[in-house]
């Protein structure tokens, strides 16, 4: 084929179905935001709880979640980045070039379904925020009880659609506003609430230092008791949970759809804004707010709900912070399912598809059983994955390494990968197997099923012909790269070339946003260190819940009119 041919080839393709060019690449900070912004969820408030109900102790949670979410970071960085800066593909489409459609449109269709009901779970937490702002009564069945729920559930959820829809940028964008405001809530409420504690614990407002911290956290947070009276979970297991939450996206390798903007392997490390500012800091922020709502309600931490907890730790800012939080984490994993209806049904946009996942994600939203069986999905969704993110890992790693041919599959024309699919079953069959028989803890199953399933695949795709060569099927997958690569340059060539927005104005606007967000950290601090006695600190509480608020709204406003300066420069 020609250059033109090849060139209309590639025009009647979407371009989800082709590497991402070059001038489409984004800057770490773009990755910075999204994982900070989507790893700081109102799931949060829930896994806070789930630690403490554990039986969790104190320096466990507080040297395990370290440990085990720099593990994760390392997981991205070391398995998920490279390949997906190597390839410029998402998961879903490399798959369908080592696997086949069969085993792909399988796959896609398990990814469609994992990533409509987190989504959709995220947007049912959003509306009760709402919910409870404005008196709906709470939702304690499997289905909706009331048409006002229901009616919030659609009026966020359309939202959540909107967003995805417009793709990478829009995503990052919203996430780049989000993230230093989720940051500073999820810290002030922590602050704010942590007299509360000293005073329930200690007698006084102010923990004297490291050695009373501790103390209120044995006596009051993370116990070393669980929910039955029991001991339960230790230093291991910590490490483990926090190593296997986002086992799906990292050893899963479903963030390849993300991180195949990302102009360089390192930025993988980009995630430990996700990581460790949000699931290590915000889980134990989390964990305080609630004890510290548990306090003041008279209740125990595993009966309050997310709006709860942020109410009493933020005010009026809590009802924003949940449904933000939900929003965020909402709005990227609906972008990943979207991506894999695409895959599923490559006649279609992607923006169609997300919209027709977003419609589906928006019904299962106004069930709220969804939300109460998110961490059981999130659990047994990663161990579904891992073993076809080894498949791939075997193959675009390990392959050349051992003289084995890279798309071996797709160069003898198969439909169906016979190797890829067994491996996927055996994998499954033996981590689901090793749960039953308990012969570890759940939270580690990932890594044998990941070692399990490489040595399975490498072993069944070498007897299938992977340890062949393919000259002439080689040949014209670099010709079709090359043909790829001078079609980018054509796309960067035509597009229109903006210059980024460096006004004085634009620069103002961002220091009003981010004075907005010193001014509530400040008040935050004045609320724990400034406050003698607990009449004084209630005053300063609520000077910290009607200030705060006003800031909240500030933000947004300033932040999202600086954004907007900065997409309008020519």
């Amino acid at each position: 084929m020609n250059k033109t041919t090849d060139f209309q080839q590639f025009e009647q393709m979407h371009e989800e179905q082709l590497p991402v060019p070059k001038h489409k690449l984004h800057d770490w900070t773009h990755f910075a935001g999204l994982y900070a912004a989507e790893h700081v969820a109102a799931t949060e408030f829930v896994i806070g709880a789930t630690f403490v109900a554990l039986g969790a102790k104190t320096m466990d949670i507080i040297l395990g979640l370290l440990i085990g979410n720099i593990l994760a970071v390392l997981s991205w960085t070391l398995i998920t980045t490279p390949i997906a800066v190597e390839t410029r593909l998402s998961l879903y489409t490399y798959l369908n070039k080592i696997a086949g459609d069969s085993m792909s449109k399988l796959y896609n269709w398990a990814n469609i379904l994992i990533f409509t009901v987190i989504s959709a779970a995220m947007v049912t937490v959003s509306a009760t925020a709402v919910r409870f702002a404005f008196g709906v009564p709470a939702q304690l069945n499997w289905y909706p009880t009331n048409v006002w729920f229901v009616l919030i559930v659609l009026l966020v959820g359309i939202f959540v659609v909107f967003v995805a829809i417009y793709g990478f940028k829009a995503v990052s964008d919203f996430s780049g506003i989000c993230a230093p405001w989720l940051f500073t809530m999820f810290a002030s409420g922590a602050i704010v609430l942590l007299p509360a504690l000293s005073l329930d614990v200690l007698g006084k407002t102010l923990p004297a230092g490291w050695a009373d911290f501790v103390n209120i956290g044995n006596q009051s947070i993370w116990t070393g008791v669980n929910s039955n009276g029991e001991a339960s979970i230790g230093l291991v297991e910590v490490i483990g949970f926090g190593w296997a939450a986002n086992t799906i996206t990292h050893f899963g390798l479903i963030d390849m759809a993300l991180l195949r903007f990302a102009k360089k392997k390192s930025y993988g490390l980009a995630t430990s804004t996700g990581m460790l500012f949000g699931h290590y800091i915000a889980w134990i922020a989390a964990g305080i707010m609630g004890a510290g709502t548990a306090v003041i309600l008279g209740k125990s931490i595993v009966q309050l709900d997310p709006g709860d907890v942020a109410f009493y730790a933020l005010g009026w800012s809590g009802f924003v912070i949940v449904i933000v939080a939900g929003w965020t984490t909402a709005i990227t994993n609906l972008y990943r399912a979207g991506l894999a209806a695409q895959a599923v049904y490559s006649n279609q946009s992607r923006r169609t598809t997300t919209m027709i996942v977003g419609l589906a994600m928006v019904i299962v939203a106004c069930f709220p059983f969804v939300f109460s069986q998110i961490l059981p999905l999130l659990t047994y969704a990663g161990l579904l994955v891992v073993p076809v993110g080894a498949i791939v890992f075997a193959e675009h790693q390990l392959f050349p390494k051992i003289g084995y041919t890279r798309y071996w599959s797709k160069f003898q024309n198969y439909t169906h990968s016979l190797p890829a699919i067994l491996s996927w079953i055996l994998g499954l069959i033996f981590g689901f197997g090793l749960n039953f028989l308990d012969v570890m803890s759940f939270y580690y199953l990932f890594i044998p099923t990941w070692f399990f399933t490489i040595l399975v695949y490498t072993f069944l795709a070498g007897r299938y012909g992977a340890n062949k060569s393919y000259p002439e099927a080689e040949k014209k997958e670099r010709a079709f790269n090359a043909a790829v690569e001078q079609y980018h340059q054509k796309l960067a060539a035509a597009e229109t070339q903006t210059e980024k927005d460096t006004s004085a104005f634009t620069r103002v606007l961002k220091v009003i946003a981010y004075a907005a967000l010193a001014v509530t950290l400040f008040l935050a601090l004045k609320t724990l260190f400034a406050s003698p006695d607990e009449a004084i600190y209630i005053a300063n509480r609520a000077a910290f819940y009607q200030i705060g608020f006003a800031c909240t709204i500030i933000y947004f406003i300033v932040a999202y009119w600086a954004m907007q300066r900065g997409n309008n420069v020519e």
